[in-house]
């Protein structure tokens, strides 16, 4: 089984914020799966699926962003998997632009709260990630203000798309490796 956690923030306010992709994420392959994620365990909220014949748990922490590594770390020990294997984990990125998505093998935080939970918790930074870009076409002077406001009508467009992108992305990654799905996917937007 693999183990594939959006990181995001529960609560309406924050549903349709920049630091949410995460979770829209995994709500978008729920649907396509016919799931709703909604079971309580390890302070997350999972859904049981199968994608591209193979069984997943789709997972979204309830801890918010910051604490988020607790419950990566502990869904990962309840089910005996392993973070360098079986682990995906898809969030936003303020460094690349808004519909961009890169997958890595490895890497830091980059200053990413979430990302920081997740490392510290796991010990490793040894885990496949889909980082969502989120930066508008404009400087952004307050990173944090910004992440947690809800996106612009006229961006919504370009999140569903990028939403669609990265559920393929995670059926490519499960189908045929990450390598053959970085090659895919890891190239810049259209403008």
């Amino acid at each position: 089984m693999k183990l594939i956690v959006g990181l995001g923030n529960p609560g309406i306010e924050y549903q349709f914020t920049p630091h949410n992709l995460g979770f829209l994420t995994i709500d978008r392959i729920a649907s396509d799966c016919g799931v709703q994620v909604r079971n309580r365990q390890c302070r997350a909220l999972t859904a049981r699926a199968v994608i591209a014949g193979q069984p997943v748990l789709l997972a979204k922490p309830e801890t918010y962003m910051n604490l988020s590594g607790l419950a990566v770390r502990d869904l990962l020990a309840k089910h005996e998997l392993s973070s360098a294997s079986d682990l995906i984990l898809i969030y936003d990125e303020l460094d690349l632009p808004l519909g961009t998505i890169r997958i890595r093998q490895r890497g830091s935080s980059a200053g990413h709260n979430g990302m920081e939970s997740v490392i510290g918790a796991l010990g490793t930074q040894e885990f496949l990630r889909i980082r969502l870009g989120i930066a508008p076409g404009r400087k952004v002077s307050d990173g944090v203000k910004f992440v947690l406001t809800p996106f612009r009508k006229r961006e919504l467009k370009q999140v569903d798309a990028v939403l669609d992108t990265a559920a393929e992305a995670v059926k490519a990654i499960l189908t045929h490796g990450a390598e053959a799905a970085m090659n895919r996917f890891n190239r810049k937007a259209e403008s």
